[in-house]
């Protein structure tokens, strides 16, 4: 799966279901992967609290934010249409 599909994927099960454990875990890992230089400080052990297509997706987020890093024009883009959903903007 590429970068973008990771991202669409992500969006789409966010904007799908905002409250499911699915869907805030996602955020909150999308979140803490803009912080690099703290660490991405994500509790691994809510990865439990995911499907496994869900879990799929973190791994490619997380894969994306070593191999590329995160923040760029498409990331940006995917969080902001998180925020909305999670917020219910």
């Amino acid at each position: 799966m590429t970068a973008t599909e990771v991202l669409a994927r992500a969006v789409a099960m966010v904007e799908a279901a905002p409250e499911s454990a699915n869907a805030l875990t996602l955020y909150a890992l999308v979140n803490t992967l803009e912080y690099e230089r703290a660490g991405w400080l994500f509790k691994l052990t809510k990865l439990k609290d995911m499907d496994t297509a869900a879990r799929a997706l973190a791994y490619g987020l997380m894969e994306q934010a070593v191999a590329r890093g995160v923040g760029d024009a498409a990331w940006q883009k995917a969080k902001a249409r998180m925020d909305r959903a999670v917020r219910g903007v």
